[in-house]
């Protein structure tokens, strides 16, 4: 893609592996504290998904 929208293209990747590794290590933080299972799980469940869609977009 080129053009004003080929940087950002190229930033998605980078910006969705970050917020996946924040969601990662929340989720497990809620795990492991034992506050707030659901939300744990539905981040970790969050950057499975974040990861599969960079894995998409990069193939």
């Amino acid at each position: 893609m080129t053009g004003p929208l080929g940087a950002i293209a190229g930033a998605a990747p980078s910006v969705a592996m970050l917020a996946a590794i924040a969601c990662a290590i929340g989720g497990g933080w809620l795990l492991v504290k034992r506050r707030e299972r659901l939300k744990g799980v539905l981040m970790l469940v969050m950057a499975v998904v974040l990861v599969g869609n960079v894995l998409i977009w990069t193939m």
